[in-house]
Order: structure tokens, then C-alpha cells, then sequence
């Protein structure tokens, strides 16, 4: 008899979490069976698109999520749960898993992994003593122009990867005219005050540029070249949110074994100028992939004609994260790279070197795993 996965979310302030949702409920043998949000650290002060309450409203009437819990606790000790979806503030995702574990329920947890490494070890640690699967959703995976890069650097298109640059970023995840995947929606207007009552604008609960946008940097690299950097630099500034007290932008410099990573987060920024991607700087040309209206992969020589490569079709079974979650759990086969709980403990490892390099203005050591 085929199983029917109930899945259910924990956390809903994510500006993510609507696309996650209905990711999940295109999957024909998932049901979305109830919705709770987890405690604020503060009562967010408008209900506009995309803060928690309207988040709350539109997961329930649009993508038709029939029960909702005021504890997620409760939620995840009645709905006998397979997987929770987990979109609740950085700060709060250790939490939320413990809570899973407890339950015997596979989470897929809203990326990055957590807010400091300190946090990740507590969730792999929860995670392996309750036999429970913690899946880190990033869109790297499932982005072909992403996956066809990757490929040509395994064929040594560019030589030796020598830098690995990634500047990431938006004018805000609440500005005016942002719009996210699901509802599509534009944000509103919003004075400082109302933007500093969420948690995106809050040190402690795991907001700011520099989590949200140099993880991906972290990712790509890791995934890319396959080990972590000896050492970081970090920076993080607040230039334009003089109302909260997370940064808007940041940069880590991470210096790898026969490589160099820039990974910059910008939360000002309303073009930056080029396709969403990465450029991958190698011993034989640059690699630019751009993920945005073109996606494609470009390849530059360096004398010679630039060559342009169109992606690949997503393989079968494995074009979301609901998809590859469920392909996982049921063939007991390792998760894409990018997904792995264990590969992004050392992503947020490199993050929490580049959160205390910020703060004491020193290149820091990057921990390792455990």
C-alpha cells in the first residue's frame, strides 16, 4: 500500500514558507494536515504581506491547511506527524527539532541551518539520537543552471576553482515591491519601528544580511570544492535599518586550502547589477551563472570565444524538496549534498566564524564539525 505522508509546519514568519508549502502539497502523496507558528520574541506590530500573521492567514484560506495550533507542541503530540516543515525564526530552529525528535517526526528545516554553530550540534545530536532525518531545504539542489555549473566544474571546464564569489541580496525581505515564491505578492510600505518588530531585523533572533545571504556563498563553496576554509574575515554593518539592531549588509573573506571565497549579503540593494548568481573564478577562465531571466551558465576563457551552456532537466523524482525528502526516506539513500544536515554543520560553521571574526575584528578560526 503506497503511504500517505502527513506533513504538517512549525513556524511561519518565513518569507519562504509558503512556497515550501505548497512544494509539499503538489507532492501527490503528501497531505498538509495542520499549521502552527511559534512564540515571538516580540508582538510584530502590522499585519501586512508577509509578516507572520498574514503569513498564518494565507497558509490556512490559500493553500488550504485545515487545523491551526496557537503550540506547535500540541500540534506535534495530536496530528501524528511524518514531517514538519520548519519556517520559524533562525534562533528557533534547535527548538523546534528537539521537539521533533521527542515526537518521532522528520524535519525539513528552512535554511541556514541555524543561527550558530552551537545550535547545528544540538540539532544533528537531537537528530541522530532520536533516528529522526533533518533535511536543510536550500533552492541550490533544484536549480538547474546551479546543477549544470556544478557538473562543469567536475569536468574541469575551468581548471583549479581558485576564488568562489557570491553576491547575494535584495532591498530587504519586507521592503516595498519585494515580492516571494507562493503568493507572489508585493510588499507594503512599512515605517522602521513596524520592520524592527520582526524578527529579520533582531541580533538575537538570527536576522540580518549576513545569515541570510553569505550562507549561500557558504553552501556553494562547500559543495564546490569539498572542504572548509582553514580561516575567515567577517564584517557586518547596519547602513540603512538604524531602527533594528541586525545587519543589512555583510561579507566574509574565507581562505580555503588552494582557494579564495567572497561571499557578500545585501539587504540595500535593489539591482545588483548582474544575474543572480555566482562567478567561479578557475585556473583556465570564469565560470558566471546566471539564475534569473537567461539562466544559463557562461564560460570565459579568457582569449578566447566565451561558450554559453543551457542547464539540464532536473532528474526524475528529484525536482523538489518534497520529492527528494520522501525519495530519501523511503530508499533509505543519502540526501542531495547541498540538503545534508551534516554538510550544512560545516556551512554553519563557516557562518559562526564569520559572525565572531564581525565582532572581535579578527580573522577567525573556522571550528570544526564537532
Amino acid at each position: 500500500m503506497t503511504k500517505t505522508y502527513r506533513v504538517g509546519i512549525i513556524g511561519v514568519c518565513h518569507v519562504h514558507v509558503h512556497n515550501v508549502a505548497l512544494l509539499f502539497k503538489s507532492h501527490p502523496r503528501v497531505e498538509l494536515v495542520a499549521v502552527a507558528d511559534t512564540p515571538p520574541r516580540v508582538p510584530e506590530l502590522r499585519h501586512v504581506p508577509y509578516s507572520r500573521n498574514w503569513n498564518l492567514k494565507y497558509l490556512k484560506k490559500e493553500v488550504g491547511i485545515p487545523v491551526s495550533y496557537d503550540d506547535y507542541r500540541e500540534l506535534l503530540e495530536k496530528e501524528n506527524l511524518d514531517i514538519a516543515i520548519c519556517n520559524s525564526e533562525n534562533f528557533r530552529h534547535p527548538h523546534v527539532v528537539a521537539a521533533c525528535a521527542e515526537n518521532g517526526v522528520h524535519v525539513c528545516v528552512e535554511k541556514p541551518m541555524a543561527a550558530s554553530l552551537s545550535d547545528a550540534r544540538t540539532m544533528v545530536r537531537v537528530a541522530e539520537a532520536a533516528g529522526i532525518q533533518v533535511l536543510i531545504h536550500w533552492g541550490l539542489g533544484f536549480s538547474p543552471v546551479w546543477l549544470k555549473a556544478k557538473s562543469l566544474v567536475e569536468a574541469g571546464t575551468i581548471g583549479q576553482v581558485l576564488q568562489v564569489r557570491m553576491h547575494a541580496g535584495h532591498a530587504g525581505p519586507l521592503e516595498p515591491g519585494v515580492r516571494h515564491p507562493g503568493p507572489n505578492i508585493e510588499s507594503v510600505p512599512m515605517t522602521g519601528p513596524e520592520k524592527a518588530a520582526t524578527w529579520w531585523y533582531q541580533k538575537e533572533a538570527g536576522g540580518g544580511a549576513m545569515i541570510d545571504f553569505c550562507s549561500y556563498g557558504a553552501l556553494l563553496a562547500r559543495w564546490l570544492l569539498e572542504e572548509q576554509p582553514a580561516s575567515v574575515l567577517g564584517t557586518r554593518v547596519n547602513l540603512n535599518s538604524s531602527w533594528g539592531d541586525a545587519d543589512d549588509n555583510g561579507a566574509i573573506l574565507a581562505h580555503y586550502k588552494s582557494a579564495l571565497g567572497v561571499f557578500e549579503g545585501t539587504w540595500t540593494t535593489r539591482d545588483l547589477g548582474k544575474p543572480w548568481g555566482p562567478v567561479l573564478v578557475g585556473s583556465k577562465g570564469t565560470l558566471l551563472v546566471e539564475e534569473s531571466k537567461t539562466s544559463r551558465v557562461r564560460f570565459r576563457p579568457g582569449g578566447g570565444e566565451e561558450q554559453v551552456f543551457e542547464p539540464d532537466p532536473l532528474p526524475e523524482e528529484r525536482a523538489s524538496v518534497a520529492e527528494e525528502f520522501i525519495r530519501s526516506l523511503e530508499t533509505d539513500t543519502p540526501l542531495h549534498p547541498t540538503l545534508d544536515m551534516h554538510v550544512n554543520l560545516d556551512v554553519t560553521a563557516v557562518l559562526d566564524a564569520g559572525l565572531r571574526s564581525a565582532e572581535s575584528g579578527r580573522t577567525e578560526t573556522v571550528q570544526k564539525r564537532a
